[in-house]
């Protein structure tokens, strides 16, 4: 099946508005076909259009345009011709027998080998609706969707609508507001569920009827983030959550970690512990569980128009899922598993030759967008977010995404789009910044440079930037950063047991190749000195010599695990870049991992 492009779907969003879908699923006929009934109502905005819907049938059984059978209707490698319609309304009723699938496209049915039962779920994401049913599958053509189900009786069935069986077996949603197709999504099986309420949005968490004690025993904690990640994304955007209720299915074999469908996020079960596990495991369900609800408000309320703009869904979400878990739940340190183990997959992806923009200027089909699901648009994305929060203001950034969010409630959106937002609200031209950022690809790397006087004082600290020309695809283009330096000594204060302690924080806007941390000159020099502190920015960081030498003893006595933590990950980046030899770094690691009182951060640095 061709990929749809750029051009396609630019040229189909001008020639019809789609106005409603309604589906019926018939999921009792047997284990290799389902049944599919698509009823789409769209309007043709010009004359004689020409168009084309997508579908994969197994086996194409009936179509009618406007009440007359197309004959004979054919489908043409996962498109299916609609050529000179006229311009006004018209009703498409599509009639296909689709086929299950085993690779979360489509509808995945499995059978579970604890028990024998069976379960279907969807997975329609990125371009893989037309595998469930007939489409007009790109992002920007949303409607509202109507969802009709027949199951076997002993079965639940879900979708993204509240749902009612009104005889057994057969099962009725209420209608949706305007999603994108890749958003739908359907269940059944005898899935256990376990059921709440929290601020009037109802609330379940599903799983397989083999894992029912363990989801039991885990669902207290999962609705417990849930309506707390609720609470703090309700303040920090304004706007309630629109989809009604809230489920959340925990489905098997889900190539995927999850997906955000509105009303049903669907999770990969193995998110259902089935064994004894750390915090550190605990802490990313939870941040997982806050990422696909920031979708709701970036992803789903407000969609890109198209791929190209993938980071307005996921480098949001990851910067959100972090920081509302830290905010909201139990797990306040969850910014110490970003910086290190997801900054360190940004960078590695950075430095490759398949290096890209956070936000590319085109991306030409929906297939190549699947090439940008990595650690740039995820990791490299949420920390040039938390870079733009220290740039404008968390109260200007804020005040730009309500806007936003207001702006696009159930539409689509584009960069140009949110970056007019964000300059209304912070009264700042964001061009310069968005081109610099979103634009270009590659990592800067921030070094001290350090001098000293005669008496053992700073003379002059020097900030030196650079950037590998090949990895910015061109000519290095160095970025402005928003960052604060430490310093830190060790031992000094009685009963503190030789820990080590901030002397100085000093705000510092890095410009251009070389800046002066003109507060520093004069101070004595420290036992570390620390660039980016707090993680504010998205650089490969180094240490002067001799806070380097001092690392296998201040490592271990820093109290701060965020610290810590940028402190593994610029060791193992100066080992990886050949700065630092493989035997220096595991001398560090037998040193201070012994003393690493943070899981998460221990088995990051396990996995370097």
């Amino acid at each position: 099946m061709p990929s749809l492009t750029r051009d396609e779907a630019a040229r189909r969003a001008a020639a019809i508005h789609v106005t409603a879908y309604e589906l019926d699923f018939d999921l009792t006929i047997g284990d290799r076909i389902f049944r599919s009934v698509s009823r789409i109502r769209f309007a043709v905005t010009a004359e004689a259009a020409a168009t084309f819907i997508d579908i994969r049938p197994d086996r194409l059984v009936r179509v009618t345009l406007d009440g007359q059978e197309l004959e004979p209707a054919r489908v043409d490698d996962g498109r299916m011709a609609l050529a000179g319609l006229p311009a006004g309304p018209h009703e498409l009723v599509v009639v296909a027998d689709m086929a299950y699938t085993n690779t979360s496209q489509g509808l995945h049915r499995f059978t579970d080998p604890a028990d024998g039962e069976t379960y279907v779920y969807s997975a329609l994401f990125l371009d893989q609706a037309s595998r469930a049913y007939a489409c007009f599958d790109q992002p920007d053509l949303k409607a509202p969707f109507t969802v009709t189900m027949s199951v076997d009786p002993r079965w639940v069935a879900v979708s993204n609508g509240a749902g009612t069986q009104v005889s057994p077996g057969r099962w009725e949603f209420a209608a949706t507001e305007p999603l994108a197709t890749y958003f739908t999504v359907v269940a059944a099986g005898p899935y256990h569920r376990v059921e709440s309420v929290h601020d009037g949005i109802p609330l379940a968490v599903y799983g397989r009827a083999s894992l029912a004690a363990h989801l039991d025993a885990q669902a207290p904690e999962m609705l417990a983030i849930t309506a707390a990640c609720f609470d703090r994304y309700h303040e920090l955007f304004g706007v309630r959550y629109p989809f009604g209720k809230y489920d959340q299915a925990f489905v098997p074999e889900f190539s995927a970690g999850a997906m955000e469908n509105p009303g049903c996020v669907t999770f990969r079960d193995e998110f259902i512990f089935t064994s004894a596990v750390t915090d550190a495991e605990r802490e990313h369900r939870a941040v997982v569980i806050a990422h696909e609800m920031a979708h709701m408000w970036f992803g789903d309320l407000v969609t890109m128009r198209w791929w190209d703009d993938l980071w307005l869904n996921e480098s949001f979400a990851n910067y959100l899922g972090y920081r509302v878990t830290a905010e909201a739940t139990e797990f306040t340190g969850a910014w110490t598993e970003f910086a290190v183990g997801e900054k360190a997959w940004g960078y590695a992806a950075d430095q490759r030759s398949s290096s890209h923009p956070v936000a590319p200027e085109t991306v030409a089909t929906a297939a190549d967008a699947l090439l940008n699901f990595d650690g740039i648009s995820y990791a490299k994305g949420a920390s040039v977010l938390r870079q733009l929060v220290a740039w404008l203001g968390d109260d200007a950034f804020l005040a730009g995404l309500r806007a936003h969010i207001r702006a696009h409630a159930f539409g689509n959106a584009t960069l140009a789009d949110l970056l007019a937002a964000l300059g209304a609200a912070s009264g700042r031209d964001l061009a310069d910044w968005a081109w610099v950022w979103l634009r270009t690809a590659g990592v800067s790397t921030l070094r001290p440079e350090v001098r000293l006087d005669s008496q053992g004082r700073y003379e002059s600290v020097t900030i030196g930037q650079t950037v590998p020309a090949t990895a910015a695809g061109g000519e290095p283009v160095l970025r402005p950063h928003r960052i604060t330096v430490a310093t830190g000594i060790a031992g000094g204060v009685a009963g503190d047991g030789g820990a080590l302690r901030l002397r100085d924080v000093i705000d510092v806007s890095v410009e251009g190749a070389r800046t002066a941390v003109d507060a520093l000159a004069g101070l004595p020099e420290a036992d570390l000195l620390l660039v980016n502190d707090g993680d504010l920015t998205y650089a490969k960081i180094r240490l002067d010599p001799a806070s380097m030498s001092r690392l296998s003893s201040t490592l271990p006595a820093i109290g701060d695990r965020l610290t810590r933590a940028l402190l593994w990950g610029a060791a193992w980046d100066m080992t990886r870049d050949s700065e630092l030899p493989a035997t220096e770094f595991i001398s560090l690691c037998s040193a201070a991992l012994p003393r690493e009182g943070d899981v998460a951060i221990f088995a990051k640095v396990v996995e370097y």
